[in-house]
């Protein structure tokens, strides 16, 4: 295909992120398989007070890795990293560590039903990862990395603060804050989206830039012309495009240890929601026991390209729902399946300075990986030949044909292979 007809195509696929999705309606590209629970050393994970689970590199060795919030009222707030151990397409976990702030275990006070509530970010703009909190109490904190971005360690964290320049205050959510960085309003600018005891989706607008944020306002999250509260509350929020129609859609845990998609019916700039589907596992949908409060992160635990879910709750542990293809045909009798390509999910996306590119073989075949802008032009090609079986990852540091560094915006990545075209966004945030 030329570029200009790229460019075409490129077109018509912005035009269809437009196409609006059914209020309340399950999302058939997002189905999940029961339940298991995730292990280190051979026994379940189960962290003291409640477990607040994500992935994401640690120690870039090119290997996801597992981090987890703990604690409670009862016990202090940590952050445990589980180093993976495995392979791209079968993450394994030994002992852990604590995440280290100024030469002690990074501590936060918990509270009622949260330790700490954390995410991996790149905040600063100086390429070593940070960690976003937070708390119980309902404010969120920046810890900033002072050491390298393999082996991080952080200062004593600044809380985040709002408002007009001269007349800033705390971010402050009432309780149970549970933060998670977006680009909320699609103007190539990360902003905080953040749930809390009240079922809410606070949002603060970032007027600066990525490494240099300046939030002014608070917004809520709108369902059917008014603000979206989840049932049963405790919103546990991740806001990410599930459906793969170029709009970002909301997942939330609650209270009651449920899963629940909000489909956005507006678009990615503005988005709006009209009702919530539960999501099944197995085909049964996730309601675990009693009130456990479900914090949730989507990942793509296996390489495979599929939306996984991670599940924290009240007795500890850490629960895996991984995606599955409804699709796909179980092949038999000695028949050769056909060669398949599949473009796993891009991470962290939005990113800064380097995403991580996972895709899946079936088969030794002819494999092309490039990266587009929005007018269609070829910036990266990041593989061009024969490649072999599994799961394989790529990366790309955000830099032009000539080695240059782009701007912050909207990149299109494109594999082609066995027959198989497959698309996807890239945010990158300087």
């Amino acid at each position: 295909m030329r570029d200009t007809e790229w460019g075409l195509w490129t077109a018509v696929l912005l035009a269809a992120a437009a196409i609006v999705v059914a209020p309340g309606m399950a999302l058939a590209e997002f189905q999940l398989g029961p339940e298991e629970q995730v292990q280190a050393g051979g026994s379940n994970i189960a962290v003291p007070g409640y477990s607040v689970p994500s992935f994401a590199h640690w120690d870039d060795d090119g290997l996801p890795d597992l981090i987890v919030g703990e604690g409670s009222g009862l016990y202090t707030g940590r952050v445990r990293v589980y180093l993976n151990t495995g392979s791209p397409s079968a993450p394994a976990f030994g002992g852990y560590f604590y995440a280290q702030s100024e030469g002690a275990d990074l501590t936060v006070p918990g509270g009622g039903c949260l330790g700490l509530y954390p995410r991996v970010v790149y905040w600063d703009g100086d390429g070593r990862k940070d960690l976003l909190v937070g708390q119980a109490d309902g404010r969120i904190r920046i810890f900033l990395n002072t050491a390298t971005d393999a082996e991080p360690e952080f200062d004593g964290g600044t809380f985040l603060t709002f408002g007009e320049p001269g007349a800033k205050v705390e971010m402050n959510v009432g309780y149970r804050a549970a933060p998670t960085a977006v680009d909320w309003d699609s103007d190539g600018v990360r902003d905080l989206a953040v749930g809390a005891l009240d079922g809410k989706l606070h949002l603060f607008i970032n007027e600066g830039t990525t490494s240099e944020p300046d939030f002014r306002v608070e917004q809520f999250a709108q369902e059917n012309s008014s603000d979206l509260v989840v049932p049963s509350s405790r919103l546990s929020p991740q806001v990410l495009d599930l459906d793969d129609d170029g709009k970002k859609d909301l997942l939330a845990g609650n209270t009651n240890g449920q899963v629940l998609l909000y489909s956005n019916v507006g678009t990615d700039a503005a988005p709006v929601f009209s009702g919530y589907a539960p999501v099944e596992a197995d085909g049964v949908p996730i309601d675990l026991p009693g009130t456990p409060r479900s914090r949730i992160f989507v990942c793509d635990w296996t390489g495979d390209g599929l939306h996984d879910v991670l599940v924290g709750a009240g007795d500890g542990l850490v629960r895996l729902y991984q995606g599955f293809d409804p699709t796909a045909v179980a092949w038999a009798g000695g028949a050769e399946p056909p060669r398949r390509a599949l473009l796993g999910s891009p991470y962290p996306n939005p990113f800064n300075p380097q995403v991580t590119i996972p895709f899946v073989l079936s088969g030794a075949q002819e494999v092309s990986i490039s990266v587009y802008d929005v007018e269609g032009r070829l910036l990266a090609r990041l593989a061009e030949g024969l490649y072999g079986s599994g799961s394989q990852a790529l990366s790309w540091r955000g830099l032009g044909p000539d080695g240059q560094v782009l701007p912050s915006g909207v990149y299109f990545l494109r594999m082609e292979g066995a027959g198989v075209r497959e698309t996807t966004k890239l945010l990158l945030l300087r």
